[in-house]
């Protein structure tokens, strides 16, 4: 069978890397001169500078030190908010060589990718201090639910915020945030472009272009095409290409209009992972006392899937209408207006481990398969700015939020084989199943493929309204405070072949999440505070979408369908120093997850459970010279489960077996080290390391991964003002570890040494 195609207004990347040949050629001699007389210089930045409020450049956007969240909803800069919140700006991104969201948080410690099976096979999954964020995920300040891998050559920043975040965020973020900034039109001209070549048959394409076309006017345009294979790895390719053009009225003056778009479309042969080993020789004989591993069979290049067969597309459009208005010179009122549609289509070959088929020297090729699509629409509206109130004064930002969200989950019948048993008693057909030591991707595929409406149909509303506010009681106490009322409805149907409903199932939760945090600042570079946050995470939150830890009922399941609450309390210290060109934290924090969704019996879930998570973390991020950068950190997590329910061990439910277990994907110790030194005005030298401690798969503690370090070099140079040369080696003892551990079948084997060397040039 050829692989599947999903229709597509340009099908390959080729084409866009054609139409940013053009808008290259386009710029006239003349403009380029204008601009580079009339623009400052950049440093050797390929990325435009972050735009300000009113639409100015930031022209710091070379430090890794960043001084204020973009979010409206922070009410103080970084140095004085009562919470753990990590930006990675677009310096780190550039010097990284950060093509992917998973590229940049890298760069934080604390988080670690989780792997999917039929939801979410090769999408975005972080935990953040042990808790799964897959739909905490926001653009610009809004949910950004639809899984998917995101891009990030139309992005500015990443903002982290570490701890239950509800109140800025709304449901979940039980462990944190994650809000991508986009790029946008700003006042002034400026083209920015580069080619990377790599290892691998890399080849990435980008184009930024910004134009003021009138005095309070400007468009800019982002354009991105790539393709490459992955070092290390037989046969897996990522095929990309994303447009993301922004229009900016009123720039400069007291109200603001801004019309931006974001789409990608990918075209990939999904890698199918690294079996667990199953040395126990069954499933039931693994335990956290003898976990297994993944096992490559000797050849750590060995890829189970099939080439003719297995795909993995999807497809982003999301479009954004803000309009933003400066009330007097201490408020603003903005209103924000988002419709998102986010396509998930594939099928890809899981090795699957269940049936002992290693031992026999063969892998069951499990076609997992998902056709989905998630549409969500929110209107967000906030007044944000100061006010003094009894003489005091208070930082405030305020809002309502109102959302629909839907997601059709359908996919392919896959027919013609039995399931599990590579044994030729079960008479399976051609491709099935492959052999162990030695898969053959190219085999025929004997069984069918075609489209099915079965699966589930799930829909949500949101109303909610909150307020953060940091008072100043006088110059070196700050009291911090948020609350937030969120009316959560979602409904979900079962459909068989045909399209007729076997199941509906409805829930309607109504939650209060607040935050309380009190600063004191002994000196103006410094501060010390403690915080307590919380979050809820309500029943069928997810939307279907990935792994859901507190899914809506099934026909077979009963449950209390209760919100999951999380309760962070936190004491840390953040400090400007060096003449504030270095930041400095310390945090210790205690996350508590209560009403934890654990089994009771066969078919009854009760939000009795309970996990902990004991931690601390240090932070740098800026200048320890005029020429030396770094951006540091490291974590320690004591992630438990006090009640992890009852699990079924050889058909039979046993109560608290989980309890004392580690948290899945949460490692004991991480830490991210990537700093640069400017050896001269033209070259930049710079490399990191990478640690991730042991892993756990899933709540038993029967499957993990190994420990890892990872290092990264790189070497820039200015050739002119205009044109870098910029070198990055990824991985350089080629070190084959594993960055994604599935609870069940298998884990994701991380790219081998990768070198990229691009080329950039900005006027």
């Amino acid at each position: 069978m050829s692989r599947h195609y999903v229709p597509t207004a340009v099908s390959s990347p080729r084409l866009l890397a054609s139409a940013i040949g053009v808008a290259l050629s386009a710029t006239s001699a003349g403009h380029l001169a204008y601009a580079a007389d009339a623009a400052p210089a950049t440093s050797g930045s390929i990325a435009l500078d972050a735009t300000s409020i009113n639409g100015q450049a930031d022209t710091a956007s070379t430090d890794y030190k960043v001084e204020k969240s973009s979010s409206q909803k922070y009410t103080a800069p970084l140095v004085d908010i009562p919470r753990s919140v990590t930006v990675v700006p677009q310096q780190v991104i550039k010097d990284t060589n950060a093509l992917t969201l998973q590229d940049a948080l890298r760069t934080v410690p604390g988080i670690t990718m989780g792997a999917g099976e039929g939801g979410n096979p090769s999408g975005d999954r972080p935990f953040i201090r042990g808790f799964d964020s897959q739909g905490s995920m926001y653009l610009d300040g809004v949910r950004d639910v639809g899984s998917q891998t995101r891009e990030i050559f139309a992005i500015e920043s990443v903002e982290v915020a570490k701890g239950p975040n509800s109140t800025i965020g709304g449901r979940g973020a039980a462990g944190g945030t994650i809000n991508l900034v986009t790029k946008k039109a700003h006042l002034g001209n400026s083209t920015d472009g580069a080619f990377t070549w790599g290892s691998d048959q890399t080849k990435r394409y980008t184009f930024d272009g910004n134009y003021q076309f009138l005095d309070t006017a400007a468009f800019r345009l982002n354009l991105m095409s790539h393709e490459s294979n992955v070092a290390g790895r037989d046969e897996v390719n990522y095929d990309r290409w994303g447009v993301a053009p922004s229009l900016v009225f009123g720039l400069g003056t007291p109200t603001r209009v801004s019309l931006d778009y974001y789409h990608v479309e990918s075209d990939d042969l999904p890698d199918s992972g690294i079996p667990y080993g199953l040395r126990s020789g069954s499933t039931a004989g693994r335990t956290s006392a003898n976990p297994d591993k993944p096992d490559d069979g000797g050849r750590s290049s060995n890829y189970y899937g099939l080439v003719d067969r297995d795909f993995y597309k999807t497809r982003a459009d999301i479009a954004t209408i803000a309009v933003e208005h400066d009330l007097n010179d201490a408020l603003t009122l903005k209103n924000t207006l988002r419709h998102g549609n986010t396509l998930q289509d594939f099928i890809y070959s899981q090795p699957d481990d269940s049936k002992g088929n290693i031992l026999n020297g063969e892998v069951w090729r499990r076609p997992n398969n998902r056709v989905a699509n998630t549409r969500t629409t929110t209107n967000q509206t906030d007044l944000f700015g100061e006010v003094y109130i009894g003489g005091f004064k208070n930082t405030f930002s305020t809002g309502i939020e109102l959302s629909r969200e839907a997601s059709t989950k359908e996919g392919y019948d896959i027919t013609g084989f039995r399931s599990g048993n590579c044994s030729s008693a079960t008479g399976q057909i051609p491709g099935v199943c492959t052999s162990f030591p030695n898969p053959n991707p190219n085999e025929a595929w004997g069984g069918d493929v075609t489209r099915t409406d079965a699966g589930a149909d799930t829909t949500s509303s949101t109303r909610a309204i909150y307020l953060t506010d940091t008072l100043e009681l006088n110059p070196a106490w700050l009291l911090t405070m948020g609350l937030r009322y969120d009316h959560f409805d979602t409904k979900a149907k079962t459909k068989v072949a045909g399209g007729a409903t076997s199941f509906k199932t409805e829930d309607t939760s109504e939650f209060v999440t607040g935050q309380l945090g009190l600063t004191w600042k002994p000196t103006d570079n410094g501060s010390v505070y403690i915080s307590y946050a919380t979050s809820a995470t309500p029943a069928g939150a997810s939307l279907g979408e990935g792994s859901d830890g507190n899914p809506l009922l099934t026909p077979t399941t009963t449950s209390d369908l209760k919100a999951e609450e999380t309760t962070n309390y936190e004491i840390g210290t953040k400090w400007d120093l060096l003449d504030q060109r270095l930041n400095l934290t310390a945090a210790i924090f205690r996350t508590e997850k209560e009403n934890a969704r654990v089994l009771v019996d066969a078919n009854t879930y009760q939000n009795a459970g309970k996990s902990r998570v004991d931690g601390l973390e240090l932070t740098a991020t800026g200048k320890l010279t005029n020429d030396w950068q770094v951006f540091a950190g490291y974590t320690y997590m004591d992630a438990k489960l006090v009640d992890g329910g009852a699990q079924s061990v050889g058909g039979v439910l046993v109560d608290g077996y989980n309890d004392g277990n580690q948290m899945p994907n949460t490692p004991n110790n991480s830490l991210t080290l990537w700093t640069t030194y400017n050896v001269t005005p033209k070259l930049t030298l710079g490399g990191g390391a990478f640690y991730v401690d042991d892993v756990f798969g899933n709540v038993t503690n029967s499957v993990m991964v190994d420990s890892y370090w990872r290092y990264d070099a790189m070497a820039s140079y200015k050739l002119t003002k205009n044109v870098d040369l910029q070198l990055n080696v990824q991985n350089l003892t080629n070190e084959v570890y594993y960055d994604k551990a599935y609870a069940a079948h298998y884990a994701n084997q991380a790219a081998g040494r990768t070198a990229l060397l691009t080329t950039s040039f900005h006027f």
